[in-house]
């Protein structure tokens, strides 16, 4: 077999990474960089964190707080009109995935011109855009490290998939101490977003020995410490294997691709606005009984590294165990059903055909162990507003 991987041009990591962006962006050639963040990053004051050492610097460094929980193309579009009326030659993008996402699709549109929903899946991005720097504030998306973005198109609501190797950061920081203040639903919701990465890239038809590494690695990180970030948000080691983890699974997933999980996610997202870690976590357990008689020594091989199964158990008991798990991990961290979640039924019912062709359309179902079809994906997410 011969895999491509794609990785950051440069990574630094570990507690007071941060404090390094001066010298990275300079080592990138950036002479003015635009930060892209949200709002609660700037009234907070943590984008200072980012601002101040640039500013010291003695650059001309701008701030574009405008980004939204789920990127839309309105929101893209502002961003690319103020990334291009600054003569910016680079991007800093600090925050969860949403604002890495936005700016990488600032990136493409300022470079390629049209409209975004020109470069979604399967269709090519002809051009790199500026180098892109990714600051994530949140243990969970990987957005760091992937080739991949993720946004709403206002005119449709669809959200769409924009994939390809000039969407890769050019340097990623992942520095675990800007995820101390992240509040427990932010830390469940993210943390299980990178296990379903993980665990996703391992199962994928596209998997391949470097991303089954980096996808175990990250199971067995995430694994024992999820919990422990959730009930202590100042447990300093288990934020830090937590944001380790999630590069990693995001460095899987971006050489291997997501799976079904992922597929059906996206239009919940779109048109529930539920949080994207929190609407894979929903599925998670009913894609993987699903899945699993397609692939039952890879979950089986999930179980163990998540210690949900003896390292001698077979895999028949270890994929139940895994099933056991992941639905008792849902319990810990209180994640809801789409009915529990307050998601009106008539509504969720009216939108299944819907959202099933979406998740078609992504390709990311293609990838799954056990292809569906748009009937059984239907069905799932019935099982899902049932659970």
């Amino acid at each position: 077999m011969i895999a491509t991987v794609l990785t950051p041009r440069h990574l630094e990591i570990g507690g007071g990474a941060v404090g390094r962006l001066p010298e990275i962006v300079q080592r990138l050639g950036i002479t003015r960089p635009l930060v892209v963040t949200d709002p609660w990053m700037h009234d907070s004051g943590t984008a200072e964190r980012v601002l101040a050492p640039l500013r010291a610097a003695g650059m001309p460094v701008e701030l574009f707080a405008d980004t939204v929980p789920d990127p839309t193309t309105d929101v893209v579009e502002a961003g690319t009109a103020r990334l291009r009326a600054g003569g910016h030659d680079g991007l800093v993008a600090l925050g969860g995935g949403s604002p890495i996402d936005t700016a990488k699709a600032m990136a493409i549109l300022a470079a390629n011109g049209g409209a975004l929903r020109d470069y979604k899946v399967p269709n090519p991005i002809p051009r790199a855009g500026v180098p892109l720097v990714a600051i994530p504030t949140t243990a969970g998306t990987g957005s760091e490290v992937t080739r991949f973005t993720v946004v709403t198109d206002t005119a449709t609501d669809e959200k769409m998939l924009i994939a390809g190797p000039v969407l890769v950061p050019t340097a990623a920081i992942i520095d675990y101490e800007l995820t101390l203040t992240c509040p427990l639903r932010l830390t469940a919701d993210t943390g299980i977003d990178a296990l379903t990465h993980a665990i996703e890239a391992y199962v994928s038809r596209r998997a391949n020995p470097y991303s089954d590494s980096m996808a175990l690695s990250a199971m067995r990180l995430i694994a024992p410490h999820i919990r422990r970030a959730c009930a202590d948000p100042q447990d300093r080691p288990a934020r830090e294997a937590m944001m380790l983890g999630a590069t990693l699974a995001g460095m899987a997933f971006s050489n291997a691709s997501v799976a079904l999980v992922h597929g059906m996610s996206r239009p919940i997202g779109a048109f529930f606005h539920v949080p994207h870690g929190l609407s894979n976590a929903m599925l998670l357990p009913a894609v993987t009984a699903f899945s699993l008689p397609a692939a039952e020594g890879r979950y089986a091989d999930c179980a163990r590294a998540l210690g949900a199964a003896a390292p001698d158990m077979a895999d028949g008991p270890a994929g139940l165990a895994l099933l056991d798990a992941l639905h008792q991990l849902n319990a810990d961290l209180a994640v809801p059903s789409p009915r529990r979640y307050g998601i009106d039924e008539g509504r969720w019912s009216g939108l299944l055909t819907t959202m099933a062709e979406q998740a078609i359309a992504s390709g990311s179902p293609g990838n799954n162990p056990r292809v569906p079809t748009a009937e059984e994906i239907v069905a799932l997410y019935r099982d899902a507003w049932a659970a």
